[in-house]
């Protein structure tokens, strides 16, 4: 991990970070969710679906020996300056456990968008609870969405940007 490097995505890494999105949802998420419901994920997350983001969000990628291990994003809360969200945010299975995702996350909550944000917020997958609770992030009521996502959230205290 120590030569692995963040930084946000450009045009020609989306190809390498739609298939790292996909076989994270395929092999990771697979046993929380059905395979209808992944293959629905996995259609979502196209290559220009990613740049689309990328132009409203702050889009980050973690690379390791020039390939794409892991992504992720943030962008603000429903247009507030004060809140923030996070998005996306996968690691290739052969490189979970790494410590990669934490690195992902460390890089968002310093982003502008976090570090002007009271409360950071992150639409979980049933599969990443115990990671986002483990990076501080605790769960809005508990009660999943249309998507079966859990909101978790985090408070605090907003830094001059």
């Amino acid at each position: 991990m120590e030569n692995a490097t963040i930084r946000r995505i450009r045009e020609a890494d989306c190809p390498a970070t739609a298939d790292v999105i996909h076989r994270a949802l395929r092999i990771s998420n697979l046993a929380d969710y059905g395979e209808a419901e992944i293959e629905r994920l996995v259609a979502a997350y196209t290559p220009a679906s990613l740049m689309e983001r990328a132009a409203w969000m702050h889009f980050y990628v973690l690379e390791e020996g020039g390939a794409i291990r892991g992504c992720g994003a943030i962008g603000p809360y429903w247009d507030k300056v004060d809140e923030a969200c996070l998005f996306s945010i996968f690691v290739d299975p052969a490189y979970q456990g790494r410590g990669f995702g934490r690195r992902i996350v460390e890089t968002l909550e310093r982003d502008e968008f976090a570090r002007r944000a009271k409360r950071i917020e992150v639409p979980a997958s049933l599969t990443a609870l115990g990671f986002y609770r483990a990076l501080g992030y605790l769960p809005i009521d508990g009660v999943p969405d249309e998507d079966r996502l859990i909101h978790m959230e985090k408070h605090r205290t907003p830094e001059p940007v």
